[in-house]
């Protein structure tokens, strides 16, 4: 089978590697749409690797035993490698199982565990099945285009009565704003590359903020009905000068969530005066409980922003393309088609 590998710095390709078999209660499933995330920072920087991706939606081809899924399920590649019998899988909090599978270990080979590539192999209780209504590549934004935000504005109850601030408007970010205005909020982004910008207004945000701004925060504050701050704030950016707009932003007893990775970096968080004396929340959003998932599909279903949410469609012939676009910062989600 092909899958995409990074061959050098800005070089990409496609690679052959092993067929792959499942076992026990694992899946063979046919990708048929990969979206792509943050790959792109090896593409730029040439980090040599062919195992990318960890989200897709696609087609069961075969199973080892009788299990969750049939041969012929259309689904939902979630991602990682949890374990399902911890209490954190049970309840549906897999994305933070800390006893998952060493992928290598368990089937005896190196590939079959990422998602750009023509098949992958997943334990069948993690692949939530696809409506008949909804095509493969929408269902593939039930992963990271979606389900990150989803999860950070279930635990803050959004909904039609807030104004809310999205910070760091990339494909994570369009995805958020794609969220909340399904929810009825109204939405305030804060983003500084010019595609972004415009494609932000496109997508129906009140306004774009620039981070750089010396007033940023007044300019937001200027924003809400009484002047006081955003009633929830989302960073999906990862960098702590977000985190801090977030927390700055919002209003006395607001709300503030953070989805982007931040690595090593730290934020500069004062209890007292954030957390006490303004009594904001803090959340920690990854991705969404399974249990959820129905209601996310709801959003996929009924949304009228997924088409701006997918802004390319590649082949996956055509990787090379992919990874200039996703490196170039113009573009929301980008859809691989492992089978072109």
């Amino acid at each position: 089978m092909k899958q995409v590998a990074i061959l050098g710095e800005r070089q990409a390709g496609l690679v052959e590697v092993p067929d792959l078999e499942p076992k026990e209660d694992w899946a063979l499933v046919k990708i048929h749409a990969a979206p792509m995330c943050n790959e792109y920072h090896s593409f730029d920087s040439g980090n040599r690797s062919s195992g990318l991706g960890h989200e897709a939606a696609g087609e069961v081809v075969e199973v080892a035993q009788p299990g969750k899924v049939e041969v012929g399920d259309r689904v939902v590649v979630q991602p990682q490698y949890p374990c399902g019998k911890c209490r954190l899988c049970v309840s549906g909090e897999y994305i933070h199982c800390e006893d998952g599978y060493n992928f290598k270990e368990f089937t005896g080979r190196g590939n079959g565990g990422s998602t750009m590539a023509q098949f992958i192999l997943k334990p069948s209780w993690i692949l939530s099945k696809i409506p008949d209504d909804v095509s493969y590549e929408h269902a593939s934004l039930a992963c990271c285009a979606l389900g990150p935000s989803f999860n950070a504005f279930e635990k803050m109850d959004v909904n039609s009565f807030d104004t809310v601030l999205i910070t760091g408007i990339g494909p994570v970010g369009f995805g958020a704003i794609t969220n909340a205005r399904y929810r009825g909020a109204r939405v305030i982004a804060v983003e500084s590359i010019p595609w972004r910008v415009e494609h932000a207004k496109k997508m129906g945000v009140v306004a774009v903020i620039d981070p750089t701004a010396e007033e940023a925060v007044q300019q937001i504050r200027d924003l809400t009905p009484d002047g006081r701050g955003v009633d929830c704030a989302l960073d999906c950016s990862g960098n702590p000068l977000a985190h801090r707009l977030c927390i700055d932003a919002t209003r006395r007893r607001g709300q503030v969530a953070f989805v982007g990775q931040s690595g090593s970096r730290e934020t500069a968080l004062n209890i007292s005066r954030d957390m006490i004396g303004k009594g904001i929340s803090l959340h920690g959003a990854w991705h969404y409980n399974l249990s959820q998932f129905p209601r996310l599909v709801n959003v996929i279903q009924n949304s009228n922003l997924l088409d701006l949410l997918i802004s390319h469609v590649f082949p996956m012939s055509e990787i090379q393309a992919a990874f200039e676009a996703s490196s170039s910062h113009e573009s929301a989600k980008i859809i691989l088609k492992p089978w072109e």
